[in-house]
């Protein structure tokens, strides 16, 4: 006697189709479409996911170079400065102090300047 596939293949087109769910026309509801969108939509987010760690890293500086200039110093000079005193602190946590913690962030300006 065969074994039949008809219940599994069921779940794997149902999981396919929910991952279609608000594609335009046909890409949601006709089977060699929605497979050929949900393949390219999953290609897409993996690189998006690549591509959104540069786009916070451009963000993070933008905000240090805003910070620094106000206080008369470049972004590059802050960063160089910062490596030659030994000060480990990544640009995540740089503009996230810029932000919202000012005395301290003018206090990591000078020692950037002194080294």
């Amino acid at each position: 006697m065969r074994t039949r596939s008809a219940v599994y293949t069921r779940q794997k087109k149902k999981k396919i189709f929910r991952l279609a769910k608000g594609s335009y026309a046909t890409k949601k509801n006709r089977w060699r479409m929605v497979v050929q969108q949900v393949e390219r939509s999953l290609a897409y987010a993996y690189v998006g996911r690549k591509d959104n760690k540069a786009n916070f890293r451009t963000l993070w500086i933008v905000r240090l170079n805003a910070a620094v200039r106000q206080e008369g110093i470049s972004y590059n000079r802050f960063i160089s400065g910062l490596k030659k005193a030994n000060v480990a602190i990544d640009r995540k946590m740089l503009a996230e102090i810029a932000v919202n913690d000012n005395p301290a962030f003018k206090q990591l300006i000078e020692i950037a300047k002194s080294a």
